[in-house]
């Protein structure tokens, strides 16, 4: 791979509507192309400050004591074990209560290709790039380092994303600054995948300027459906590959799975994912019976679509007779106990949930909000790398009116989808971890502890399914798959590229 000399300036994207492939040169990082104008001048709030600061033994010794049926030992191996697949995730984390008082975190989503880098002010201690360069130097360099000292000199060091430019563009950024190269940010859309994109024998080639090149190694921002553009197989190191989507960074069905199995190996340990009582390969038909056994209120998603996409909270019958009444493009759903207000959310066999929510306003207002907790693979052990938090749009009521629309209360995702590859984003309602934000959400250092628990846990399950999921020879155990998830419409869009022999591997 040719080196570059630092400073030769970067070519930006045409203006419009025309996707191209970005050329970012080193050392140009400009914080106002990768962070919320909000964020800029915002500062971290201390506490957050102190736990991001925190060893692992002070964060394990602090849990343990809160929760002392947990062996220091056990969290510990956890927190310490190398993951195969999976280095890199952000959760989404309810802050709720059951109906006894008791504080609890839930876990309702797990990601595979995060965003909250944007929405994070740097560190005191960091330099302008923040995060992107805490993720890209601890995360994704260790992971890379053998391929870049292999790379040929046509070789290319590609960031490969779908939505959330602000973002991608930040790592593309910070990943020619560390490594002295040419970085292409390159469109992997939906509507046209092999635009800019070729796949070879397994291995990833980009067309640039007239030209096919290999990709020396990746880093993965593509978050919609990425198993339809890119091979389960892939030679190219990639980060996440396809694998980690598949076993929950997309998929909430094996998610829900993959909980329940680390769940059951972690029993008498103390440690267990908390997460709503979940019903998974549900047919359309199915589902209002399950509503009625959830006393009438639920949520229903699409398992496969992320975003914002898909997910149907279920309040009354008029919400439930319009899921009904459109068409989906999966034939089997998931479906949870719904998390709302202490006087109408469901209730599941382990009883009730409710959202803690915000502290009052002075409108004496109070709004459902989740949390994501971005962590990483760093150096031999999980550490938190952003946090942000989303709250809902209209506030929580102790009682539901009839004709509620109950997404305006309970959906909190800020992405709005426009067009097939066109996106928007809601940031007023964004709640940093700033000095003015972060007090809004009512939380302590043990509440920041107990989500990155949960996080890690939700990470580690992941993880597994994915390393049951992969053949001896890399190959994709499709029978295995298709036993946790037989959605036909799911199974044919997997892509694998398929080599007898390895296919043919135990």
């Amino acid at each position: 791979m040719v080196q570059r000399s630092p400073g030769q300036g970067v070519s930006s994207q045409a203006g419009g509507d025309v996707m191209q492939i970005e050329v970012f040169e080193p050392n140009h990082f400009e914080a106002d192309k990768h962070y919320y104008p909000r964020a800029l001048n915002a500062q971290i709030h201390p506490l957050v400050l102190s736990f991001l600061r925190m060893s692992r033994g002070r964060m394990i010794s602090r849990y343990c004591h809160l929760h002392p049926d947990v062996k220091p030992e056990v969290l510990d191996a956890l927190l310490t074990l190398k993951p195969k697949y999976l280095r890199w995730s952000g959760s989404d984390i309810l802050n709720v209560s059951t109906e006894n008082g008791i504080k609890r975190k839930l876990v309702i989503e797990t990601n595979s290709c995060p965003s909250g880098q944007k929405s994070f002010p740097p560190l005191d201690t960091d330099r302008e790039e923040g995060g992107y360069a805490r993720m890209m130097e601890h995360t994704f360099l260790p992971l890379i380092a053998r391929a870049l000292k292999k790379a040929e000199p046509d070789d290319v060091l590609a960031v490969l994303y779908d939505k959330n430019h602000m973002e991608s563009s930040g790592y593309a950024q910070v990943l020619a600054t560390q490594t002295s190269h040419q970085v292409l940010l390159v469109p992997c859309m939906a509507s046209n995948p092999e635009q800019f994109l070729e796949i070879r024998d397994r291995k990833l080639y980009v067309k640039h300027d007239g030209r096919v090149l290999p990709v020396a190694c990746a880093f993965r921002y593509v978050t919609q459906k990425p198993w339809t553009r890119l091979p389960f197989d892939l030679l190219t190191p990639i980060l996440n590959p396809i694998v980690a989507c598949l076993a929950g960074g997309r998929n909430k069905t094996t998610a829900a799975k993959a909980y329940e199995m680390l769940n059951g190996a972690l029993r008498d340990t103390g440690l267990e994912i908390h997460f709503p009582e979940t019903y998974t390969n549900v047919r359309k038909e199915q589902i209002p019976l399950l509503v009625a056994q959830f006393g009438g209120r639920v949520v229903v998603k699409v398992p496969y679509l992320n975003a914002g996409q898909g997910i149907y909270t279920i309040v009354n019958d008029a919400e439930l007779q319009a899921f009904l009444d459109e068409d989906h493009p999966y034939n089997e759903f998931v479906v949870q106990q719904l998390v709302g207000g202490a006087h109408w959310s469901s209730t599941g066999h382990s009883g009730k949930l409710y959202h803690i929510g915000t502290v009052p306003d002075r409108s004496e207002r109070i709004f459902a909000f989740d949390l994501r907790m971005m962590i990483s693979w760093q150096e031999g052990e999980y550490r938190p790398l952003a946090m942000y938090a989303r709250r809902a749009p209209e506030p929580l009521e102790n009682e539901l009116e009839d004709g509620s629309k109950s997404w305006a209360i309970l959906g909190t995702n800020l992405s709005r989808r426009l067009g097939e590859d066109s996106w928007t984003t809601e940031p007023t309602r964004l709640l940093m971890m700033d000095r003015k934000d972060f007090e809004r959400l009512g939380l302590g250092l043990d509440d920041l502890i107990d989500a990155f628990v949960q996080a890690v846990l939700a990470h580690r399950a992941i993880d597994d399914l994915a390393q049951r999921l992969v053949k001896r020879g890399g190959g994709f155990r499709r029978d295995l798959f298709a036993s946790l998830c037989n959605d036909p419409v799911l199974l044919a869009e997997i892509r694998e590229e398929l080599d007898p022999k390895k296919d043919a591997a135990p």
